[in-house]
């Protein structure tokens, strides 16, 4: 591995890099809230509504993400819906990453206990003042490790992307691997995967941290 070589290829390596981190910064910023509205449609008592979302749930758990990818940036234009190759990618993965975020925070809020609801209310909270103070940082806590693997598994499957033609980070890798018969671009490409999730994985521990005090 020449250090000549490796300095040659990691500006690309590093392009790629910033659009898989820019897909897994925005399908983040989309799909956590997104996630939340859904798990309390999920538990409200309003049946269509439930039904409604648990239909999107299941097809979004129940189908791969890459048919998903294929379908919104081949499959839409065919009813005159049409996205630029990024932001089909940005969509499929909120949408994708949405229904699971739901299922968990779902759980999330259905372990808090009904008292504290009724406590809540005796000391003259509204209903999203007592979701923001007392029930959505409980719920935070419980769900940080689920949450986790999830994000985990964002910065793994952003490399879907190649499907539509975007030029993430494990096919600039391929790219060069292809160009010049050599593995070691997708060494550097392993390496960065396992600097990301590194990261992922300290600033998950430090959130952790920050709710350690709700036990």
């Amino acid at each position: 591995m020449s250090l000549h070589y490796v300095s040659q290829i990691l500006p690309s390596l590093f392009s790629g890099c910033g659009v898989t981190l820019s897909l897994f910064f925005w399908t983040l910023i989309g799909s956590l809230p997104l996630g939340i509205l859904v798990s309390l449609g999920l538990t409200s008592k309003f049946a269509p509504l439930r039904w409604i979302l648990n239909v999107y749930v299941w097809l979004m758990r129940g189908t791969p993400l890459l048919l998903q990818l294929i379908f919104v940036f081949y499959g839409l234009p065919i009813v005159g819906i049409v996205f630029q190759r990024y932001n089909a990618a940005v969509f499929a993965f909120i949408l994708n990453y949405a229904a699971y975020f739901a299922e968990i925070f779902r759980g999330g809020f259905q372990s808090i206990d009904d008292g504290q609801y009724e406590a809540a209310r005796m000391l003259g909270l509204s209903y999203p003042q007592t979701l923001r103070k007392i029930v959505i940082p409980q719920v935070v806590k419980i769900v940080i490790p689920s949450i986790g693997n999830e994000v985990i598994n964002l910065v793994k499957d952003s490399s879907l992307v190649y499907v539509i033609g975007l030029g993430d980070l494990l096919r600039a890798g391929n790219v060069a691997t292809s160009r010049d018969v050599t593995l070691v671009p997708l060494v550097l490409v392993a390496l960065m995967y396992l600097i990301m999730i590194a990261i992922c994985t300290w600033g998950l521990q430090k959130v952790e941290k920050r709710y350690s005090y709700f036990k």
